[in-house]
């Protein structure tokens, strides 16, 4: 990825910033999180924990949710992070995968 370095941290600022805003909204008994210096620890009521955080070395933001992990590139021409596996954007990942865990539908 031919991506500076500046700008790359400021997509995953901005990207990090978006979840956390949205992970306010949940009642700490059903979703709690941790943010710290580029990661969000996500942790569910039954103790399982998924991650997001920037990888600064591959340019990447990089999510963990129980026994996957997918690794994503900003795509500067639609401003979105987008799996380089599966070509899935990372917000759509996220709501998913969250949905799933809580057995109900949310939206990032």
């Amino acid at each position: 990825m031919n991506m500076k370095s500046s700008d790359y941290l400021k997509a995953a600022s901005e990207c990090l910033s978006r979840t956390e805003v949205w992970l306010e909204e949940f009642d700490p008994d059903e979703l709690d999180y941790t943010p710290s210096d580029g990661v969000i620890t996500m942790e569910f009521a039954d103790g399982t924990r998924f991650v997001l955080n920037r990888q600064g070395a591959a340019s990447q933001i990089w999510l963990a949710a129980g026994a996957r992990a997918w690794h994503f590139d900003f795509d500067g021409d639609r401003c979105q992070w987008i799996d380089d596996k599966e070509g899935r954007e990372l917000f759509d990942r996220i709501s998913e995968v969250v949905s799933q865990k809580l057995g109900r539908s949310v939206r990032i």
